[in-house]
């Protein structure tokens, strides 16, 4: 009880003080693959042009040199942000600046030349998807060879101690019986860290029911991660960790490192690619985002506004209204509210407790 406590007080006082120390750049919507679960649903053609570079920095300059947070990570998501050919100019312009940098990226593209190129820019931070054995990674992905192709990028980072690199993987149906091979296969070539979510019904994955798992497929999940942190805690192993998706209830300390805590609009921040101003990529940008870099000043936004990520009071509504564990939840991960829906999309603490 005395951890639960110090760990309200903790977020308290982090939504308080909301420190900036973690922003996406969402730079293109081009994507070489076509992922079943995609939730910004891109395509090689992206509908929206690149942005600019110097436009992302107009917005990041706004930041003062001396408030911003050390250390201070800018993530470069997308589409695929491999297909842009300015990478070492982004790096090397926001390493000029004091920020690390990372990107999230397929791994179609990633080889041993890339690595080395982005690793000379000042490479900080990579992370490779890896969604299954090879037949369910290529379904996922919609191109046949993405399997290989990631896995050959998996190998080049694996083992490079200059960058803070895992492995990422979306467990569904398909591939849920494949998580103990896909395990000795990352530890084998040395990769130390994975990390497991699961898919919300949002883009793509709304049309896809194959790719929800059960409530008690779930709990399977959770039952998977925690021996293997059980296993790694004994000496040996690859870490394993469940992502900030929701509250996990009794599976908290189990599969984490740190309690459940949804830092989107409190520490985290994104420029999606038409401007606008929002806090993780997945998050509803219709109903959430909070301005324009286009027409508004970006620090100040982010200073004055994301009233909905700091108060969560409004999520006391459907079946969170009289849930015992909001303290604690506080409705969930805000990737998980669409729209004007009156509940929230994936309750996680529900899963744990079915059928008990």
């Amino acid at each position: 009880m005395i951890g639960t406590l110090l760990h309200r007080a903790f977020r308290a006082n982090e939504t308080a003080v909301h420190e900036l120390n973690y922003l996406f750049w969402e730079c293109t919507t081009r994507c070489n693959l076509h992922c079943r679960h995609c939730g910004s649903d891109c395509f090689a053609a992206g509908s929206d042009a690149d942005m600019p570079l110097e436009d992302f920095l107009r917005a990041f300059d706004t930041i003062p040199a001396a408030e911003r947070a050390r250390p201070f990570t800018v993530v470069l998501t997308g589409g695929e942000p491999l297909l842009r050919p300015d990478l070492a100019e982004i790096g090397a312009a926001l390493r000029s600046r004091g920020a690390g940098w990372g990107i999230v990226s397929n791994g179609w593209l990633y080889d041993a030349g890339m690595h080395q190129r982005l690793v000379a820019a000042g490479l900080g931070a990579l992370t490779i998807s890896l969604d299954g054995l090879e037949a369910s990674h290529d379904w996922m992905r919609g191109r046949q060879g993405s399997f290989a192709r990631a896995l050959k990028g998996i190998s080049v980072a694996a083992t490079d101690p200059r960058i803070n690199f895992d492995v990422v993987t979306c467990v569904h149906r398909r591939n849920l019986g494949e998580l103990e091979s896909l395990y000795g296969l990352l530890s084998g070539i040395g990769v130390r860290q994975w990390r497991i979510f699961t898919i919300i019904p949002i883009g793509r994955a709304a049309r896809d029911p194959e790719l929800q798992l059960s409530d008690a497929e779930f709990r399977g999940l959770m039952e998977f991660i925690k021996g293997k942190r059980q296993e790694k805690g004994s000496g040996g192993g690859m870490k394993v960790t469940f992502s900030c998706e929701g509250y996990l209830g009794a599976y908290e300390r189990q599969v984490r490192d740190n309690p459940y805590f949804c830092h989107a609009g409190i520490n985290i921040a994104s420029v999606l690619i038409d401007g606008r101003i929002c806090a993780c990529p997945n998050i509803d940008r219709d109903a959430f985002s909070q301005g324009s870099i286009y027409r508004d000043d970006f620090y100040q936004v982010w200073q004055e506004r994301f009233r909905p990520f700091r108060d969560r009071r409004w999520t006391r509504r459907g079946p969170c209204a009289d849930c015992k564990v909001w303290r604690d939840c506080l409705g969930g991960g805000m990737h998980n509210w669409h729209g004007a829906c009156e509940a929230v999309l994936n309750c996680h603490w529900a899963k744990t407790l079915a059928g008990k």
